[in-house]
């Protein structure tokens, strides 16, 4: 994936919508392969928690620049890759480039452009995690830990409005749901460090749903398996106290400097969630 701003001030407001206009875009052209295919990263929030009615006290979410699309790993074996590749092709979608240099695992579409990164689980991941797993000439899949949990846990949204090419559309498109995207995030966290993830998995275990509990809820048909144990171990690790790395990057993120308050929120709304789970 490509790297992402370590502040808020990176992300420019109406860039989310652009994004969400993208994804409505790739729904539009890849519809029968729904069940392949998984929206995960930065625009997951923004999907599942209504930005439109937030509680006073909750600012938006900040939204992503690129749209991160999760591949199920049998498109390989049984080669549908080709196909999703032509589609992509024929929509206007190119592998991005950058000083000279193409970029297989991120497609780019219009001016500006939006970008789209392909990720993918093969097996012994997590010690593969960000490199490249090519698809076809011009493709490859960035290999994501954990992403089978989106498989999972997930659910259909309904996008309405304008594509980015300006049609009017409404589709439904596969999205991640709470428990599998808190896990996903604390695995990205752990072996990258940034800034944003922090952020988005306080921001799920803070504003989904009615409380913490629908979270947990979630997440806990998950817990047989070894890599949301993994998870839990991360989340103990990076983000229990307030002064630990998780906490101190939210707060790098949202503000950019250290900020007690927030630290302590973070860590509570974490801790709160590993007593709920371990509790069930």
């Amino acid at each position: 994936m490509s790297e992402k701003p370590s502040t808020v001030a990176g992300y420019p407001p109406d860039q989310v919508a652009r994004v969400k206009a993208t994804c409505l875009y790739l729904a539009t052209k890849l519809g029968d392969l729904t069940d392949d295919l998984i929206v995960v990263g930065g625009l997951v929030p923004s999907l599942l928690i209504d930005q439109e009615h937030l509680p006073d006290d909750v600012s938006p979410h900040v939204g992503t620049l690129d749209l991160d699309l999760g591949l199920a790993f049998a498109l390989v074996g049984e080669h549908r890759y080709e196909t999703l590749a032509e589609r992509l092709r024929k929509a206007g979608f190119r592998a991005d480039e950058k000083d000279g240099r193409t970029i297989r695992q991120r497609w780019r579409i219009g001016e500006p452009a939006v970008t789209v990164d392909f990720l993918i689980e093969p097996e012994d991941a997590e010690s593969k995690a960000g490199r490249l797993f090519p698809l076809d000439r011009d493709w490859a899949a960035i290999i994501a830990p954990g992403l089978h949990l989106a498989f999972l846990d997930n659910r259909m949204i309904t996008l309405e409005g304008r594509t980015i090419t300006g049609e009017k559309a409404r589709r439904e498109v596969r999205v991640c749901d709470a428990g599998a995207y808190v896990a996903l995030k604390a695995l990205a966290f752990h072996i990258r460090g940034e800034n944003k993830d922090a952020y988005d998995l306080y921001y799920m275990l803070r504003n989904y749903g009615r409380s913490i509990e629908d979270v947990v809820a979630h997440f806990v048909p998950l817990l047989p398996d070894k890599t949301a144990l993994r998870a839990v171990e991360y989340l103990k690790l990076d983000f229990l106290d307030p002064e630990a790395i998780g906490p101190m990057r939210v707060a790098q993120f949202l503000y950019g400097r250290s900020d007690v308050d927030l630290q302590a929120d973070v860590a509570g709304f974490v801790g709160e969630f590993l007593r709920q789970t371990e509790a069930l």
